[in-house]
């Protein structure tokens, strides 16, 4: 199988989302807000894993899209949880997870605008 390194990144940051759910939803007893974070931050891999099999350039690039718009909102609700102080941002792991988060944002957004842009 050929390495693929958003598809693969935004598989493991799902991964780590939904352990993050599970922390927050079973121990600090938070659901409304991780429920959030779960949604987008799962979504993101399964628009990407979606692109790999789009009909046309345009279909890729609406995949893309809308993945990187799930990470915009993705890191919104880390925020909120960490500013909130549901998650403590100056902890490694939550610091991994923005970092990942960043990461996934600048590759999506490489990606759509040279898709965008190559004909």
């Amino acid at each position: 199988m050929r390495e693929n390194p958003v598809v693969d990144t935004s598989y493991a940051f799902a991964l780590h989302i939904v352990s993050l759910y599970r922390l927050l939803s079973g121990e600090k007893r938070e659901c409304v807000l991780s429920k959030q974070l779960l949604r987008s931050g799962t979504s993101i891999g399964a628009n990407v894993n979606e692109a790999q099999a789009a009909q046309s350039r345009a279909d890729v690039v609406g995949k893309m899209a809308i993945a990187s718009k799930e990470a915009r909102e993705t890191r919104y609700w880390l925020r909120l949880l960490a500013d909130s102080q549901y998650i403590n941002r100056e902890s490694p792991r939550t610091a991994a997870l923005f970092d990942e988060i960043d990461s996934l944002n600048r590759m999506l957004t490489s990606i759509v605008k040279t898709s965008s842009q190559t004909k």
